[in-house]
């Protein structure tokens, strides 16, 4: 019988160990490729509950494993081992005995995906790309990671990050206010929730001084404008000519790009009659119940002196609209060079940034500009 065993066991192995490297890839791109399509379109509550739930689930499992592992060094010090018992499904033990690494890499994915995706989407400018790329970074680290999960000082640190970042969005969403104070406690929470589930969880395992050092440097960035102005996300931001408000569209007319610029539909390029009006129409995002007032940073560069700020007119927001909620301004008399409109926050964190050229001179032809409801 137990030669029986044996035999099947190195029949299936191989094939085991097979089917057990594609579910992990399988399952990573399938779950990207729907938080890439689901979210960053707005971020609704029941995006955010469903993260919370990851997050509770990844606190459990983590408590779990340290009690675990409690109760083992306290049967070894009292000279108690574990025995195996021979049974026809004792091939799966080491499978079992990695079940809650796999539902733990599992948890710090999904979240790290959704992060990422939510951050990205609502970076503009390279600080803040860099900054989501980084998190970008954390979630094909995380693929690697499930045999490093009992290393208990690691898991607290991504799950201290995983709590700050998730917090960054719950709190405004949840006060109705950007104001920089939320980012602080927000902070402040998520690396004191996972400071006193360590304290909770039986022998107190590994460290948790690295989650306060990230908390630290999330403080230090925030300020910096590195870190996206979440949970605000950027649906769209343009410049043309001929600016109406019919309805509920903004219509703006835009300068087709020239037939060997194929891989974009707009020009860069914005010519403008003498003393004609161009217009900045930014649309974004904002969770229901919040309200706050937005910004157009007009910046002109000049040689020697490099961006200028000439205007920073400003409009309110309120949250709630799907397509995003739009404001739009205005300059005159502009000269010709580098442009660029920032879209800033009341304390001046960058959620878009659109760069132009101003060129002084005749308007294009009817059929080098297109008509675009924003």
């Amino acid at each position: 019988m137990n030669k029986l065993k044996s035999t099947f066991f190195l029949l299936t192995a191989p094939k085991l160990a097979a089917l057990r490297a594609w579910p992990p890839v399988i399952a990573f791109f399938a779950g990207f490729l729907w938080d890439a399509l689901t979210l960053g379109r707005s971020v609704a509550s029941f995006d955010l509950w469903i993260l919370s739930g990851y997050l509770a689930g990844a606190a459990g499992i983590l408590w779990w494993l340290g009690h675990r592992r409690h109760i083992l060094t306290v049967r070894a010090s009292e000279g108690v081992t574990q025995t195996t018992v021979d049974s026809p499904a004792s091939f799966l033990s080491p499978w079992l005995e990695r079940a809650p690494f796999l539902l733990l890499q599992f948890l710090f994915g999904g979240l790290f995906s959704s992060l990422f995706i939510l951050y990205f989407k609502s970076s503009s400018h390279l600080a803040a790309v860099l900054w989501s790329l980084g998190l970008g970074g954390l979630l094909v680290a995380n693929e690697f990671l499930d045999d490093k999960y009992h290393r208990f000082t690691l898991t607290w640190a991504l799950f201290g990050l995983c709590a700050m970042l998730l917090f960054n969005f719950l709190l405004p969403y949840l006060a109705g206010s950007i104001n920089m104070i939320w980012f602080y406690l927000s902070t402040f929470a998520g690396a004191g929730l996972t400071h006193w589930l360590r304290r909770r969880t039986p022998g107190c395992p590994g460290r948790a001084a690295p989650v306060w050092i990230i908390a630290a440097m999330l403080a230090v960035a925030y300020p910096l404008d590195l870190i996206p102005p979440v949970p605000l996300v950027k649906r769209d931001i343009q410049v043309g000519r001929n600016f109406a408000h019919k309805g509920t569209e903004f219509r703006l007319t835009l300068e087709k790009a020239p037939w060997w610029v194929f891989w974009r539909e707009l020009s860069s390029e914005v010519h403008l009659a003498p003393g004609e009006r161009l217009y900045c129409v930014s649309a974004v995002f904002a969770p229901r119940g919040l309200n706050t007032r937005l910004y157009h940073r007009w910046e002109h560069y000049e040689a020697g002196r490099g961006w200028l700020t000439t205007s920073r007119p400003g409009f309110g927001l309120a949250g709630g609209r799907d397509g995003g909620f739009r404001g739009y301004t205005y300059k005159q008399d502009m000269t010709a060079g580098e442009w660029k409109v920032r879209v800033e926050t009341e304390n001046g964190r960058t959620i878009a940034e659109h760069g132009f050229t101003v060129v002084t001179d005749t308007p294009p032809e009817p059929d080098r500009v297109v008509v675009r409801s924003l």
